[in-house]
C-alpha cells in the first residue's frame, strides 16, 4: 500500500526559511523552467531524480517542488515507496502558489 505524500503550505515552507530551519529544498522542473521562475531550490529535474538519490537528505525534512505540486507529488510518491523516504514533504500548489501567495516577483507560467 503506498504511503501518503505529505504536504507542506508555501506558508510553512516560507516559516522555515525565515527560522533558517535545517531543510533541504529540491526543484523537480527541467532547467529552463527554473531559470524563468525560481525560489532557490537545488535543481534535480523530475527525470534525472533516480540517479541523484545520494543528493537527496535523509536527516532533514526534504521539500520537494514543481509549478502546481503534480510533479514533485509524483517524485515523493516515488521515492518513498522505492527508496524508503519518511523525510519528504510536497509543496502543495507549487511554484504557483508561492507567486500568488508569498512573492508576486516570481514569475508564473
Amino acid at each position: 500500500m503506498p504511503h501518503p505524500v505529505k504536504t507542506i503550505t508555501v506558508e510553512e515552507l516560507k516559516r522555515m526559511m525565515d527560522e533558517k530551519k535545517d531543510f533541504q529544498l529540491i526543484d523537480v522542473r527541467e532547467k529552463d523552467e527554473k531559470d524563468f521562475s525560481d525560489i532557490g531550490g537545488e535543481l534535480i529535474p523530475m527525470g534525472t531524480i533516480a540517479n541523484r538519490i545520494a543528493a537527496i537528505r535523509r536527516d532533514v525534512p526534504v521539500v520537494i517542488y514543481c509549478r502546481s505540486g503534480n510533479r514533485s507529488g509524483r517524485i515523493v510518491s516515488f521515492l518513498q515507496e522505492q527508496y524508503g523516504y519518511t523525510n519528504l514533504y510536497n509543496l502543495a500548489g507549487g511554484i504557483l502558489a508561492w507567486a500568488d501567495r508569498i512573492d508576486p516577483r516570481v514569475r508564473k507560467y
